[in-house]
């Protein structure tokens, strides 16, 4: 349950001037009882009042009702009794505080702590060893009071932008755009993190039977028979359908060309029956790179083999996240195998195959057991039987590559 903070608030300014600290630790008692779990943290970030004296309010009260041996007492400190603040009798607590957590901004960039887990036990020991007298508990209370908080990293940095990457992206809604309306197919691919194939534990957890938890390797070494598996997908944007490519070879560009034929095969021909083109929106990089003359040769030969004019639309650099397939295909694999040992590589494929989701999404994957050398070198006699008709806009990102008949 969650407290409306403001009542609480002017409850509490309303009652601290004619309550003794007795009677206002057993009132902040009661409000924290009443609001379940978490109602201590929620009525100290109101109050103010540290955690500890609402504990001590919540045994008072228990005490009262007889469920605890403790008795509350009537002793009433004076005004202005009791221990004084840390912070009061050590001037420098807070300064050299703040410089262990930023030493950056506040000007100690040579801090003890500069390159390790600043956890609130290191701080108080690296205190102590500066004359400073403090409790890991006490440290909590002091970030707190200097509005510092727990917090981890958050991805916004996307590195050197391009001067045209918001034009690529309203370049490649215009395709898309295009595409869609026409009836031709539109698909988004990308190669997903490589796998390693042995029973060894994943992220996440799924239920099971109480106290059978499935038993995996304690160290993580690749199995050097069954090594590593390289997942590649074809995601397509109209029908929420997607095909996954299990290789056990080399992420090259011929396995993605291999892969978008097997979706064309056994997914996207019996949907676009009558589509003459299709649309392919990519990153700038990997196996699928903008420049990388065996992606386009390999994509000539699937032209050749399907009689597709396929148009290709990279995306600028840094900006992979925002393929499609990222957040609407590969994410939810992701989930479905979390806690799961990928054991073989046909457990893969069927966890893969079975990942749906409330939207509709259905996926089909199958394995590619078949060889994609890596390092093949590609002459210039063969980039030029490529017919490639570059767009008008950042050719090098869009073009159109023709079958020739």
């Amino acid at each position: 349950m969650t407290c409306d903070q403001s009542v609480l608030r002017k409850k509490f300014q309303a009652l601290k001037g004619h309550f003794d600290e007795a009677r206002l630790r057993i009132w902040a008692a009661a409000e924290a009882q009443s609001l379940g779990r978490g109602g201590i943290g929620q009525v100290a970030a109101v109050t103010g009042l540290n955690r500890r004296t609402i504990h001590r309010g919540l045994a008072e009260l228990a005490a009262e009702k007889g469920l605890s041996p403790q008795r509350t007492t009537d002793r009433v400190r004076v005004a202005g009794g009791g221990r004084k603040k840390l912070t009061a009798k050590d001037a420098k607590l807070l300064e050299d505080l703040e410089a262990l957590v930023e030493p950056h901004t506040r000007g100690h960039p040579q801090s003890p702590l500069r390159w390790t887990c600043k956890s609130t036990t290191k701080l108080a020991s690296e205190l102590n060893a500066s004359q400073h007298r403090v409790s890991q508990r006490t440290v909590c209370d002091l970030l707190a009071s200097l509005n510092y908080s727990l917090q981890s990293v958050r991805k916004t940095r996307e590195g050197g932008q391009h001067p045209d990457r918001d034009a690529q992206f309203t370049w490649i809604n215009q395709q898309v755009t295009e595409f869609q309306a026409a009836g031709q197919p539109v698909i988004s691919v990308d190669t997903k993190k490589k796998e390693i194939i042995v029973d060894f534990a994943q992220k996440g957890r799924e239920w099971r039977p109480q106290g059978e938890p499935e038993k995996v390797r304690v160290h993580d070494f690749e199995d050097q028979q069954l090594g590593k598996v390289a997942p590649y997908g074809v995601y397509d944007l109209q029908a929420n359908q997607g095909w996954v490519s299990v290789g056990i070879d080399h992420d090259t560009a011929e396995f993605a060309a291999a892969t978008i034929g097997r979706w064309w095969r056994e997914m996207g021909q019996p949907l676009y029956p009558q589509a003459k083109r299709l649309l392919i929106t990519a990153d700038g990089g990997g196996s699928n790179s903008y420049r990388t003359r065996l992606w386009k040769l390999a994509l000539h030969r699937l032209a050749l083999e399907t009689q597709l004019e396929i148009s290709v639309c990279h995306f600028p650099p840094g900006t992979s996240k925002w393929n499609k397939i990222e957040h609407r295909m590969f994410c939810h694999i992701t989930q479905n195998w979390r806690g799961r040992p990928l054991i073989s590589r046909q457990t893969v494929v069927n966890l893969i195959g079975s990942t749906t989701t409330q939207a509709g999404l259905k996926i089909q994957a199958a394995l590619d057991t078949g060889k994609y050398p890596a390092g093949i070198k590609v002459t210039r006699e063969q980039m030029a039987s490529v017919l490639l008709k570059p767009a008008q806009f950042h050719g090098e990102w869009n073009y159109t590559i023709l079958p020739t008949v």
